[in-house]
């Protein structure tokens, strides 16, 4: 161990940002190793709400198939990129209560034409997403 002032000491230096967010917190899986966020459950769900609500839409509204059309592709993108970098993560409310809007004014409106297109068809088409998503809702706004 240094005891000097030195620059160069482990102890002093300032540790680098890890991009992971793992936390002691964090679920372990069967493996035994801890589920980073990306890979949790939570947003894993979240991710397949957002697409079922996507494919709804863009399926009733746009006549589309089994694949999506180029604007409903594009949302379904820029929502999965910021799913992916929400500050909260596993511990995220839904988006509508959530205290940082992360989504670009146009794409949020978008969004909020999608889910009250989406929203009350997802019980009847996909319940369990529905009633989870619901069940979200209802955490407390992460501050």
């Amino acid at each position: 161990m240094c005891f000097s002032r030195c620059s160069r000491c482990p102890l002093r230096q300032k540790r680098a940002p890890t991009l992971k967010r793992e936390t002691a917190e964090s679920p372990i899986d069967r493996r035994g190793e801890r589920v980073t966020s990306a890979a949790h459950p939570r947003m894993k769900r979240e991710d397949k709400t957002v697409e079922a609500m996507i494919r709804m839409h863009c399926g009733d509204r746009h006549g589309g198939g089994a694949d999506l059309c180029d604007e409903c592709e594009a949302l379904l993108d820029y929502a999965r990129q910021r799913l992916g970098k929400c500050p909260f993560q596993e511990n995220k409310t839904a988006c509508a209560r959530c205290p940082v809007h992360c989504y670009r004014p146009d794409m949020r409106e978008e969004v909020r034409a999608v889910m009250r297109y989406a929203g009350p068809r997802m019980l009847y088409r996909h319940p369990v997403l529905a009633v989870l998503h619901l069940l979200d809702g209802l955490r407390r706004s992460p501050r």
